[in-house]
């Protein structure tokens, strides 16, 4: 079963002079890890932001979660959790502040007891009336994905979350978003580090707005051996 289905979806930016994304055909797996590889320029934050309802193909056809984009209905857009590559959170706020924003933004009906559930699962605890501009890059990093889980969604988009953070961080976000399967969460996580894609379980490799490769990472490196 897919949690992301594209048939040739094409996103042409006004003035731009090639296309963002060229006829994407992918699918997906529900439950499971896909990464979105490619080089600076590819179209991975582009496709982010159309998986998040944030941009409107140009054409092609577009489903998440069974649901046509763009739909900008709230129901169905909490259901997504969106990290931006940039991180976008309140830096005067505090990281208890952050999360009681989000929770009150969702409209979560039991906020408290979500955002302590969420501090220990991000090991932030500790940290609660920290300044998010005082934070580490990896803690800004666990800040921005306790953010994107506030409402539990089904699909995680998560942008680059690998750059600019230590090899520590990163190993502990990526273990943070592997346990997240197990809750039925499904995550696309974009990233140009192979080392990441290599742990994906599936792989779209794009260049300049283009589907080079869809599929395992095994398959994708058995032509290189030797």
């Amino acid at each position: 079963m897919c949690v992301v289905r594209a048939h040739e979806v094409t996103k042409r930016f006004a003035n731009a002079d090639h296309l963002a994304l060229d006829s994407l055909d992918f699918c997906s797996p529900k439950g499971k890890i896909t990464g979105l590889v490619g080089p600076d320029g590819a179209g991975k934050t582009t496709l982010m932001r159309l998986l998040a309802g944030l941009l409107s193909p140009t054409s092609g056809v577009l489903e998440v979660l069974n649901t046509s984009m763009p739909c900008n209905e709230s129901d169905f857009l909490q259901q997504i959790g969106y990290m931006p590559q940039k991180f976008g959170l309140y830096e005067d706020l505090s990281i208890d502040e952050n999360l009681r924003l989000y929770a009150s933004l969702q409209n979560l009906s039991n906020p408290k007891e979500r955002i302590q559930e969420l501090l220990e699962f991000t090991a932030l605890s500790a940290f609660g009336t920290r300044k998010a501009g005082d934070l580490s890059g990896g803690m800004k990093q666990k800040l921005g994905l306790a953010c994107a889980l506030i409402k539990k969604p089904k699909l995680l988009l998560l942008d680059e979350p690998g750059v600019g953070v230590d090899p520590i961080s990163r190993r502990a976000l990526w273990k943070m978003v592997q346990t997240l399967l197990k809750e039925g969460i499904s995550v696309l996580w974009g990233t140009s580090y192979l080392d990441e894609a290599d742990k994906c379980d599936a792989v779209i490799l794009l260049n300049e707005g283009k589907s080079l490769y869809q599929g395992t990472p095994e398959a994708m490196k058995a032509p290189l051996q030797g």
